[in-house]
């Protein structure tokens, strides 16, 4: 066994293994896109709700933030080879079971189930990577190539998207991660070598208490628009969410091993930045599901044009952070350069929120696209860097995976909230307006506008956040240190 890595000894080849877990991180961060695009595919096609259609993201991200923590504990349990096997190989399954769906209801059990094997996969893949490279120059080219990986899939997504929807069709979304999925699962047993298993316990309970408790109170927020905020179905959804939470926090404290060291929270920085970062993703991608929604069924966008038309905000993202953001960040520290790229997001969200019925991408959609793009490439690298300035190394992994697990349950909260807000808004006009086509697209409208506002909402209150608290916490841990100056260290966490 190699001692340094934890791996069993075989011959390593590190260029063929960094290939195969930036594969299997490509096809998972890519379904948390491509679907987008084509929601209004599958609305048409399975005659779903609105209200209906947005648990098909959020199925998969809950179920990906709830058991993400999870996922990295087997991976040092069982072995790092054989969790991202399992993982890949659910994955795969379920992407066919999703393809294969003439339904609601087993499209999103399909959804769930990728979204499981996604919390498998995306941290072992990562362990690999880590355990494979060493620390320094290599590992540090090893991890912008995994993270450039990511910006692809995201931008790609969209394009993929689009021409899958308007080819062959939505299923085709999901079959394309089987031929993928199949190939990655053989090669990995060829060319990676397994991590010896660790002893200890994974805390199982943990993991389902939280995600049952979060799928609780989001299926209330998503239902109160048909129910009302008072009913005893709203109401009791909620409480049972609270309640599970609760539970969550018992099972952590009474664990040998917990899913989450609640100790960690003790660090300011991290914590301002888990609640800095549910508050970026849920704008960000609460507002993605009103805008695929827009362009298609308002705009009658192809799902091909719309993913195109889209392409300009996850470029410029993947520019921004990988150039800008890192040099933005040493200058002015992560809690001004957050309250700059929320600014952003804020300007480009009110700017959309005007968009007329017959709006024109180069004048009405294109520069609070891009204007968006910015504002997320900034604020994702500067949150990052945020969780972990004060925190020990000891504890810089439970950070990664604590920050990781905010993003997907940030999305997941933040479109329901923000689905909520528009299906409301939209519902109001439509009894005002009627319901010929004119009156639909004025009242889908209304209520993409409004979900802009919302959004918009959330990242006031992340850059005032990051304002007031991160930079704060920024300060006193820089402090702690005197020895290193703010921007050093900034650009160190880069």
């Amino acid at each position: 066994m190699n001692a340094a890595t934890g791996c069993v000894s075989r011959a390593v080849r590190p260029g063929v293994v960094l290939g195969l877990v930036c594969g299997a991180q490509f096809m998972v961060v890519l379904d948390l896109v491509v679907v987008n695009i084509a929601l209004p595919s599958i609305q048409a096609d399975l005659g779903l709700s609105s209200s209906d259609l947005e648990w098909i993201v959020i199925a998969y991200g809950l179920t990906f933030g709830g058991f993400l923590l999870l996922g990295g504990r087997a991976a040092d349990l069982v072995g790092r080879r054989t969790m991202l096997v399992a993982g890949l190989s659910v994955f795969t399954a379920a992407s066919f079971g999703a393809g294969a769906s003439h339904a609601l209801v087993p499209l999103l059990a399909c959804r769930a189930v990728q979204g499981l094997g996604a919390a498998t996969t995306a941290p072992a893949a990562l362990s690999i990577l880590t355990s494979t490279f060493a620390e320094g120059a290599a590992r540090n080219r090893a991890l912008g190539v995994f993270g450039g990986v990511a910006g692809a899939a995201a931008s790609g997504g969209l394009v993929v998207g689009g021409l899958l929807s308007g080819g062959p069709g939505w299923p085709w979304i999901f079959f394309v991660n089987v031929p993928i999925g199949t190939a990655l699962v053989v090669l990995v047993f060829a060319y990676v070598p397994n991590s010896a298993p660790a002893p200890g316990s994974a805390d199982v309970l943990g993991a389902a208490t939280v995600t049952a408790g979060l799928l609780a109170i989001v299926f209330a927020v998503s239902k109160s628009v048909d129910y009302g905020w008072t009913s005893p179905t709203t109401l009791g959804f909620l409480l049972s969410g609270l309640v599970m939470l609760a539970l969550f926090m018992v099972a952590e404290r009474r664990a040998s091993v917990p899913l989450i060291q609640l100790s960690v929270f003790r660090s300011p920085t991290l914590t301002s930045a888990n609640i800095i970062t549910v508050l970026v993703m849920g704008s960000f991608f609460g507002f993605a599901f009103q805008v695929t929604l827009f362009l298609q069924q308002v705009l009658g966008y192809s799902p091909t044009r719309a993913g195109a038309a889209l392409v300009v905000g996850a470029a410029s993202s993947v520019v921004v952070a990988s150039v800008i953001a890192p040099r933005v960040v040493g200058r002015v520290g992560v809690g001004l350069t957050l309250v700059i790229g929320q600014g952003f997001a804020v300007a480009s969200l009110l700017f959309l929120a005007r968009a007329p019925v017959h709006a024109g991408y180069w004048c009405d959609l294109f520069p609070g696209f891009l204007g968006l793009g910015i504002g997320i490439g900034l604020s994702g690298v500067a949150v990052q860097i945020a969780a972990f300035i004060g925190v020990k190394d000891s504890m810089s992994g439970i950070a990664g995976g604590v920050v990781q697990t905010a993003q997907e349950i940030g999305s997941a909260l933040g479109l329901a909230v923000i689905a909520t807000a528009a299906i409301a808004r939209s519902n109001d006009v439509l009894r005002v307006g009627g319901t010929g086509t004119a009156a639909r697209a004025s009242a889908q409208t209304a209520g993409f506008h409004r979900a802009a506002l919302v959004a918009a909402g959330f990242s006031v209150a992340a850059a005032i956040a990051a304002g007031l608290i991160l930079r704060r916490a920024e300060r006193a841990a820089t402090s702690a240190d005197p020895s290193e100056p703010k921007p050093v260290r900034a650009r160190e966490a880069v």
